[in-house]
């Protein structure tokens, strides 16, 4: 049996399912009861109270490992999910990581990441560690926005950096879960090319059929926005990587590939499956062929830098 924790998200959610129609046993882990695929079990707990997983990990031969905002702030203790699971039987882990683990070393949240990244590789466990950039599906904070008053706003509108669909996050840690081949990797998950926030209004809009408008943040509103949701810290280590990404960060990574056998989707294709939510209430959907033909308003112009 496999659990996946954080499974009502945008990995969690097609992870379950990729799992369940795998034929495996699937106990899906959220703070929140919701709907899941047939056959998967799901169990109501809090990751900020490990010992709600006991029964559910003394049951499992795998953890699918993902961290919510709380569980980055000081004084969280997300090793001890390690630790019970090791403790309860668990076979193999494989951690939701962070990109800026390797490229940011030095972020508050970052130290933290890696502290728990050594502990999962410490811990007699089978593992995997999946990296992945900044989320295709962050653009879901616009929905509203865009659904109202046809507008996007965001800070850093023509810095970008090859994000990455969380479909393909899910994927890559399906066959993490499953297949010994990709034990003790490490696996940095990007998309295929470089997209700015401005360019990702554009394919909104191109999706859409319908002009959406940029408008751009200053740092301290879009930090002001984020830390409604995440810690201070962890908005700041995000705000420094989308202001000035460097080197690494802009590097399309071949792991994806690598491990599922294609390219990663571009961002076009992200939203062309989720543009219902972009869509105002009384706009009729766009022809399947206007919204396929979204990605290449997110392709950049100058080559060299996707």
């Amino acid at each position: 049996m496999i659990v996946v924790t954080g499974a009502t998200g945008n990995v969690g959610r097609p992870l379950t399912r990729a799992l369940a129609e795998a034929g495996e046993q699937v106990t899906a882990v959220s703070r929140h009861a919701a709907a899941m695929p047939d056959g998967v079990r799901h169990v109501v707990a809090d990751l900020a109270e490990p010992a709600g997983l006991t029964t559910v990990l003394h049951e499992a031969q795998a953890l699918f490992l993902l961290l919510s905002g709380d569980l980055h702030a000081p004084g969280a203790r997300p090793a001890d999910i390690i630790r019970l699971a090791a403790a309860h039987g668990v076979r193999r882990v494989v951690l939701l990581s962070s990109q800026g683990v390797a490229t940011r070393p030095l972020g508050p949240t970052r130290v933290a990441m890696r502290a728990l990244e050594d502990t999962l590789r410490e811990s007699g466990l089978e593992w995997a560690v999946l990296r992945p950039g900044g989320f295709a599906s962050n653009a879901l904070a616009w929905a509203e926005s865009v659904r109202t008053r046809g507008t996007v706003a965001a800070p850093f509108g023509d810095v970008g950096v090859p994000v990455v669909d969380p479909a393909d996050i899910a994927e890559v840690a399906a066959a993490c879960l499953l297949d010994d081949r990709h034990t003790g990797g490490v696996f940095e998950l990007t998309g295929p090319e470089v997209v700015t926030p401005r360019q990702q209004a554009a394919a909104i809009a191109a999706a859409l059929g319908s002009p959406v408008r940029f408008r751009e943040l200053t740092r301290d509103e879009a930090k002001a926005a984020m830390t409604r949701f995440v810690p201070a810290e962890l908005a700041d280590d995000t705000l420094d990587i989308i202001a000035a990404p460097n080197p690494a960060e802009l590097r399309i990574s071949p792991d994806v590939e690598r491990v599922v056998g294609r390219p990663p989707r571009p961002f076009g294709n992200w939203v062309a499956r989720h543009i219902a939510a972009f869509r105002p209430a009384d706009q009729p959907p766009v022809p399947h062929s206007q919204s396929e033909g979204s990605e290449s308003a997110v392709r950049p112009a100058d080559s060299d830098t996707a």
